[in-house]
């Protein structure tokens, strides 16, 4: 141990020395790579994030000297486990990330490994030119990884895998020899050449021809009537041959119009049959996925099974006569096309999530990859998958196949049992019956993610045993040490070892929250991250949230994905050793803003904002929190105060005298660059009484309770107000909560994680409210992030109590209510021009059609923004939060309102959003409760 402990330090001493990007041997640092988005698990010893080829060349030397492993990672997520290892993994996604060039003449590319996909898309796109290969995590996996996979995605049968896309590599081998890679030979490292000519006859008839054959070592591209392409060889190989730095990549012409037919079909397997023989008519895509994956099939035609067929051409009229001929050429249930660019872009989101989706079976159980994309001949997809079905059935497993069918190629998540002896076991025994399936179909044990440690195990049942030799002796010439990514492709580990799930406990953690949708089990909440890191994008698309955190930082330990593998690792207890009080997991969840983003725009409703509570909660308990949490985590408590003794002028007067604000902020653990927000000098409850008949009633039809939540409550009773107007207008009898019932939802005491008083809070409010819910009427809260708790935390927290689901049941938002219970009111007209933002909560828990619709009713014209504000509850007045939170509001919200005409209106429901638009831009953002109330008193009501 002594001599492994020096050695370590030997080489990351080393590496500090000569490296100048990051070097980082740490807990956190480690934790995030010790997955992929595979079932696999390594934990390397360092991570370093090379600033360029020097010091990638450098890495190699260093490690090359102490004979430690080197593991090249993109995106990190491979699907066969292939970008993890127990050596050092170099990330390419923090500095070697750069479009270099691009020349619209020759339609080529140069571009570093950590380049993502969509930046080089972006970039290509005003040419009228884009890189042909695009899998569905286009928006997050690097060209490096794409390489090393010889990745392809949707639009293969027309534009190839990446291998057809690249011309030139520049490579550094394992022994530190910078090779150029191409056709004729160029950039092959010594001994290549022979080998091949020596093997000419077996290379000549010892691989599948199939679109799709990603499996093994590409050698017969070495062939000489293949062009002895060195680089078109190198792509697919996994990291195990050389370190790629740049690399030469063509594009392809991009059709000016396209269309979109989707095709229903009574199941998959009359979907597969039919996809081969639409290939004659020269789609961009022929995709194809079964209603199991969908969340709803309402903008689908009818079918249990559909194929996504695309088409192309010089105008919109051409591409959809091309797509009606396949239509017509289809035998299909039913159909339809479409050509507007935000409806294909609707549809084609359904088909890219099923890589997320697909990880939960329709009853919520768990599913895994493994067998994610074998690939057979296309003529023979529709037997292979009544054969695969057969095997499923016969070991008693279950999984939903979709992909690329006109490839013949299937992605599939299946019901492993992955934490058992047994269950591991007929893992082992299915795979090894499956790759005898597939390689009597003539196909490829991998049709797109490479065989990783998930097959290459099995390589020598569809290639046989000199063929494997024989990539054995290849990786030996290009790095006779060993030393890059070891156990990948040659000489594997075993398929069923290094599992992610072995190190988990096996007894449920003692938690909270009660975790409904994952049985109450707080690892298999965690386990609910695959790693597809959709949680990666760089840029938010239109409504989506999720993360921003990350889009601020590009941080991984401050993505979605990173916080649940330090989770994950905590749990593990092997590199994370401190369990619910480890300052590493602490301080990686210290930037999620609780936005909840993560519990809609992640495929598998990964939940970051409840773990980060249920965290805190535990990491806090019998000890001193941060001021914060007191400050704010307590703040209906103090506003109540304030309340009672009618003390907020002096409040306000004392926060507007900058030394003593200094000082209050100072001590609540509130950021000095916040203005401390003016309490209403009259509450909401009390401005209503006054100026209301109503007293206490027992709801009927028509009659709604109206929540007084703190902020409104508080902070901007003007609010309230309006909606009582409002609502009053449209026909309801609004009943206050009677006085003497204080009542409140407890985000703030759950985003802080002092569920203990949450709960006492809730229950208190239960006590307060189960009389009055007695008929089952419905309670309209205003502020969305407390409509939200009501909904989801109230429930989740006390899942025993009935009343809890009976109240988050009763809510509903101030558009719901208008458009359920008055329906046939019509909104006065307002007919401007709207900006802002939609409420992260709202967006992630409550939805925002019936908003949208009440905007379209009176005239509000226009789209709001998505993202997040960052302030997000008490997150953007934490100390060491401002510079995260304002860069979250100049990713969407700030943009948009100083893009919007000057007489818009700046729509923001929630008071976090209006607090960030008034500290930040000076703009005065307004409830829609309030503008609809202004337009009544221009009508003159």
């Amino acid at each position: 141990m002594a001599d492994l402990q020096a050695e370590l330090a030997g080489v990351q001493a080393e590496l500090r020395g000569t490296v100048r990007g990051e070097v980082g041997f740490d807990v956190t640092s480690r934790a995030l790579m010790t997955m992929d988005a595979s079932n696999y698990r390594r934990v390397p010893l360092g991570v370093v994030a090379p600033r360029d080829a020097d010091d990638v060349a450098a890495t190699l030397a260093a490690c090359r000297a102490h004979g430690v492993p080197v593991v090249a990672r993109g995106g990190g997520t491979s699907i066969a486990g292939q970008a993890t290892g127990a050596g050092v993994v170099l990330d390419f996604t923090r500095h070697m990330d750069g479009l270099v060039s691009l020349d619209p003449e020759s339609r080529t590319a140069v571009v570093q490994p950590g380049l993502i996909l969509d930046r080089l898309q972006q970039a290509a796109a005003p040419h009228g030119l884009r890189f042909g290969p695009d899998p569905s995590t286009h928006s997050r996996c690097t060209l490096g990884g794409m390489i090393g996979n010889n990745s392809c995605g949707s639009h293969s049968v027309a534009w190839g895998t990446t291998a057809d896309s690249v011309s030139a590599l520049s490579v550094i081998s394992a022994r530190g020899d910078r090779l150029r890679p191409g056709r004729d030979w160029a950039g092959a490292p010594e001994g290549l050449r022979p080998l091949v000519e020596g093997e000419l006859a077996r290379l000549r008839t010892g691989f599948p021809d199939l679109p799709r054959r990603i499996s093994g070592y590409a050698l017969d591209a070495l062939l000489p009537e293949n062009g002895a392409d060195v680089a078109r060889s190198f792509c697919g190989s996994e990291g195990t041959l050389g370190i790629v730095t740049e690399a030469v990549v063509r594009l392809v012409e991009a059709p000016r119009a396209r269309a979109l037919a989707v095709l229903g079909y009574a199941d998959e397997s009359a979907a597969a049959e039919a996809a081969a023989g639409l290939l004659v008519h020269g789609p961009l895509t022929v995709e194809g996925m079964a209603a199991d994956l969908v969340r709803s099939t309402a903008d689908l035609p009818r079918g249990g099974a559909w194929l996504f067929v695309e088409t192309g051409g010089d105008t919109a009229t051409e591409a959809r006569a091309r797509a009606e001929t396949i239509v017509r050429a289809a035998d299909v249930l039913d159909s339809l096309v479409v050509t507007d660019p935000s409806g294909r872009r609707a549809l084609w989101r359904i088909r890219e999530d099923a890589s997320g989706t697909a990880t939960r079976m329709p009853d919520g159980s768990e599913a895994w990859p493994g067998w994610e994309d074998c690939a057979v001949p296309p003529a023979r997809l529709g037997a292979y998958l009544r054969d695969f079905r057969g095997l499923l059935t016969a070991h008693g497993l279950r999984g939903t196949p979709y992909g690329h069918f006109g490839d013949g190629c299937i992605h599939v998540r299946i019901d492993f049992d992955l934490l058992t002896e047994s269950g591991i076991a007929r893992f082992r025994g299915f795979s090894e019956e499956l790759a005898e399936l597939v390689t009597a179909h003539g196909g490829s044990l991998s049709g797109e993610h490479g065989d990783g440690q998930a097959r290459a195990e099995l390589l020598p049942r569809m290639y046989g045993a000199e063929m494997v030799t024989l990539f054995e002796r290849a990786k030996a010439v290009w790095d006779p040490d060993d030393l890059l990514n070891p156990g990948m492709l040659v000489r594997p580990a075993p398929l069923d070892t290094n599992l992610r799930f072995s190190v988990l406990p096996r007894e449920p953690v003692d938690v909270v929250f009660g975790y409904p949708a994952d049985g109450g089990d707080f690892s298999a909440a965690v386990r609910r991250c695959v790693g597809v890191a959709k949680c990666r994008t760089p840029e938010a698309a239109g409504a989506s949230v999720m993360c921003p955190s990350f889009r601020a930082t590009g941080e991984e330990e401050h993505s979605t994905r990173g916080r649940a593998r330090l989770l994950h690792e905590m749990l593990a207890g092997e590199l994370v050793t401190d369990g619910w009080r480890s300052t590493e997991v602490r301080d990686a969840l210290d930037l999620c803003l609780s936005c909840k983003g993560c519990r809609t725009d992640c495929p598998v409703g990964v939940d970051m904002a409840t773990y980060k509570a249920e965290f805190l909660h535990h990491h806090y308990e019998g000890r001193r929190r941060p001021a914060a949490h007191y400050a704010m985590g307590w703040l209906p408590r103090w506003l109540r105060l304030v309340a009672r003794t009618r003390t907020a002028w002096l409040v306000n007067s004392l926060s507007s005298v900058r030394p003593l604000a200094a000082v209050a902020k100072r001590l609540g653990g509130i950021a000095a660059e916040r203005e401390i927000p003016r309490v209403a000098g009259t509450t909401f409850t009390r401005a209503w009484r006054r100026g209301t008949r109503k007293g206490e009633e027992t709801p009927g039809r028509g009659q709604v309770f109206l929540w007084p939540d703190t902020f409104t409550e508080h902070l901007s009773p003007t609010v309230g107000l309006a909606a009582v107007r409002v609502l009053e207008a449209a026909g309801l009898d609004v009943l206050p909560i009677p006085p003497g019932k204080p009542v409140c939802c407890g985000l703030t005491y759950v985003s802080t994680g002092q569920l203990d008083r949450a709960r006492a809070v809730m229950r208190r409010t239960l006590d307060a409210t189960s009389g009055l819910l007695e008929g089952a009427p419905q309670v309209v809260v205003l502020e969305p992030s407390c409509a939200a708790a009501l909904r989801t935390d109230l429930p989740e927290l006390l899942p025993d109590d009935p009343r809890a689901a009976r109240l988050s049941t009763a809510v509903l938002t101030f558009a719901e209510a208008l458009e359920r219970l008055a329906p046939d009111w019509t909104p006065p007209r307002v007919d401007r021009p709207a900006a802002g933002q939609t409420h992260c909560h709202q967006h992630a828990v409550l939805g925002d059609t019936p908003d949208r619709r009440l905007r379209e009713a009176a005239g509000l014209t226009g789209e709001l923004a998505g993202g997040c504000c960052g302030v997000a509850g008490n997150f953007g007045f934490e100390k060491g939060h401002y510079e995260v939170s304002a860069t979250c509001a100049e990713e969407q919200l700030l943009p948009s309102v100083r893009r919007a005409p000057e007489d818009a209106v700046i729509l923001a429901d929630g008071f976090s959003c209006r607090t960030q638009l008034e500290q930040l831009a000076g703009v005065r953002g307004r409830h829609l409760a309030e503008v609809l109330a202004e337009a009544l008193e221009g009508e003159g009501e």
